[in-house]
């Protein structure tokens, strides 16, 4: 599983509220994603293009656990986040989403807006001319990633399993 998109660069510590802002919790995931990053990147849902990476700073994630943060990058399309440590929450909420997050100690060196491929299996990230190492993400997460996210895994899971019990033995 890999992914080639352009680099997004933004800083330390960037929060929920930042990525899907509260006051449009009221609306559906098309709104919310259309200002998302908007307090630091006012363009950024307008142009970010289908396949990109976020590589960010320390704690991205933070702040409440709402599922949109993810959610919104997701449906605009960015690939994964690579940072050097994220939110437990945040975490958890963008793989059980379908959304690839990568711990990468070596995210805050890479130029912004730069092409990049990013392998997942390997945690190879090439930008730049320049190969980093991030930490892979583990084979059984891998396939929840490939199927779209925890739900949609389960249902393949479910129904590959009834597939199972209806066959004579």
């Amino acid at each position: 599983m890999s992914n080639s998109g352009r680099i997004w660069k933004l800083g330390d510590n960037i929060d929920t509220d930042v990525l899907a802002p509260g006051r449009y919790m009221k609306f559906g995931i098309e709104e919310i994603a259309s200002h998302c990053l908007e307090a630091l990147l006012p363009d950024f849902a307008s142009t970010v293009q289908p396949g990109d990476v976020i590589v960010a700073g320390r704690n991205f994630g933070a702040g409440s656990s709402r599922e949109q943060a993810p959610q919104a990058l997701k449906h605009l399309g960015v690939a994964a986040v690579l940072a050097p440590s994220f939110a437990g929450l945040f975490y958890r909420n963008a793989l059980n989403l379908g959304l690839p997050v990568l711990v990468c100690e070596a995210a805050p060196t890479i130029a912004d807006n730069l092409p990049c491929s990013v392998d997942f299996e390997t945690g190879t990230v090439k930008a730049g001319g320049q190969t980093y190492r991030c930490e892979p993400i583990p084979g059984f997460l891998l396939a929840m990633l490939r199927d779209g996210g925890l739900l949609p895994h389960l249902e393949k899971k479910l129904a590959a399993e009834r597939t199972l019990e209806r066959k004579p033995a």
